[in-house]
């Protein structure tokens, strides 16, 4: 009897994170990776002398990239791995085919379309890849590079390392000693659709049974049909969307206390 109440409770406690975070935002969720934000009152306005990192431009397809200052950017420390064969060919999340041999990058919630520098930690390989994919559907890994981007690593014998990912915006060099400046509004974290991914199942059953254990109302939970590389069905069990980071984070948190500890963010 009282593990059925304290179940119950911890129902009860889910659905009053999650209503707090739906009236957060229009939808309504923050990732598991650590974001190093500070507080700003407009960001699309850079303050006197730039906020863009004073180190080495990129240039991209005749745009130039600098990362992003820490108080308005993305840096984020984790595992890499990487992704070929059989998504070679396949539409990615934005629209666009997926080339293995060509740069690009999978992330669970970063902006299609963003810049990202990644550094492999171990011996200091660079490569700059523009993000373009949804993945890696993996807790503890937190960016799926392409085929070519591995290579640049060096990580297609281990299929993982360990990496450091900055985010990148686009600027110009401003004269003299000045920080470069930023060119349009910098990208946007914070907002976006996204989900908190309980679990995914071999069994549509077995994703039922969880759907119902978490006790939510109607249409705060999606069950999301997917098929994995090697060809299998796979349904996943999705709390939300939610509209802003922080909003998903107590979400977050709470499906975990209750037991569902390999649960992550992610954007659609």
């Amino acid at each position: 009897m009282n593990r059925i109440v304290r179940r119950g409770a911890a129902a009860a406690q889910l659905a009053v994170a999650l209503a707090a975070a739906l009236a957060a935002g229009p939808w309504a969720c923050a990732p598991t990776e650590r974001i190093r934000k500070q507080p700003v009152a407009d960001v699309t306005q850079p303050p006197p002398g730039g906020y863009l990192k004073k180190s080495k431009p990129y240039s991209i397809n005749g745009v130039t990239y600098y990362p992003i200052a820490d108080a308005y950017g993305y840096d984020e420390t984790g595992v890499a791995s990487w992704y070929g064969h059989p998504f070679h060919g396949r539409p990615t999340a934005n629209g666009e085919i997926y080339d293995m041999n060509q740069v690009s990058a999978a992330h669970k919630t970063l902006p299609l379309g963003s810049v990202v520098e990644v550094t492999r930690l171990d011996n200091g390989a660079q490569v700059v890849a523009r993000v373009n994919d949804r993945g890696p559907f993996v807790a503890d890994r937190i960016i799926d590079l392409s085929r070519a981007a591995a290579l640049k690593l060096d990580i297609m014998g281990a299929g993982t390392a360990r990496v450091r990912v900055v985010a990148l915006a686009q600027g110009r060099q401003a004269p003299g000693e000045a920080a470069p400046q930023i060119v349009g509004p910098p990208p946007d974290f914070n907002h976006g659709r996204f989900w908190v991914q309980v679990g995914a199942f071999g069994a549509a059953g077995a994703a039922e049974r969880v759907r119902d254990q978490l006790g939510q109302p109607a249409g705060s939970v999606r069950l999301q049909p997917v098929e994995t590389a090697d060809g299998k069905r796979l349904t996943r069990v999705q709390l939300g969307p939610f509209g802003e980071m922080a909003a998903a984070t107590g979400a977050l948190e709470e499906t975990r206390r209750r037991g569902f500890e390999s649960s992550f963010i992610v954007a659609d």
